[in-house]
């Protein structure tokens, strides 16, 4: 379980096929502190620890299945080496839930079709899949590549949320640009909500 708060932007450093993908990814938390088998948000995903490592910088490993490439903007090659993922550690109990209840199970893949700067912030606007669309509300919560945000509003399949400047300068949203595919998590409350109204409709 995650809230959507970002506490790093690791790098990916390689990735290798052996079966399933293997992605290890540079970062700043301590190897020291991260268990194996751990669960790690990497834009998004859950993913499993499955080695770590020091040097010559901290680093991690993870395990991609072929079900999680199916449903995540992360692609049939994997992440390319370089690029800069979101990272949240998995939520302890007693850890301040600064933004919403995140599972890090991906619903599905949104695109950034619009950005605008206001003022010091940046509106962005992002299509979303026709299935998950009605999941979205204004001023409801949405996890995109990981993070937790707000949307500002929607008109049928797109919906808007205003990126502050704090959020651009400590997560990848900085160097978002329009085309980019987004992992998209909706409200696990919308979810729920959803399906008590279908099974008593």
């Amino acid at each position: 379980m995650f809230t959507g708060i970002i506490t790093d932007v690791g790098e990916v450093l390689a990735v290798t096929r052996a079966g399933d993908l293997r992605a290890r990814i540079g970062c700043g938390y301590d190897p020291a502190t991260i268990d194996l088998g751990a669960s790690i948000a990497c834009d998004g995903v859950c993913l499993t620890v499955v080695a770590t490592g020091a040097s010559p910088r901290p680093w991690f490993e993870v395990q991609i299945s072929a079900e999680t490439v199916s449903k995540t903007s992360i692609g049939a090659s994997g992440w390319p080496v370089g690029h800069r993922i979101n990272l949240e550690r998995a939520l302890k109990v007693g850890d301040e839930l600064g933004g919403h209840i995140v599972s890090g199970h991906v619903d599905g893949v949104a695109e950034i079709v619009a950005m605008a700067d206001e003022g010091d912030s940046t509106r962005v606007t992002f299509r979303a899949p026709a299935a998950l669309a009605g999941f979205i509300a204004p001023k409801g919560s949405v996890a995109l590549n990981g993070t937790s945000l707000t949307v500002n509003e929607v008109s049928g399949t797109e919906f808007g949320v205003n990126m502050i400047p704090h959020t651009k300068a400590v997560t990848t949203w900085g160097a978002a640009r329009v085309g980019d595919a987004v992992n998209l998590e909706i409200d696990t409350l919308a979810r729920y909500v959803a399906r008590l109204r279908e099974w008593q409709g």
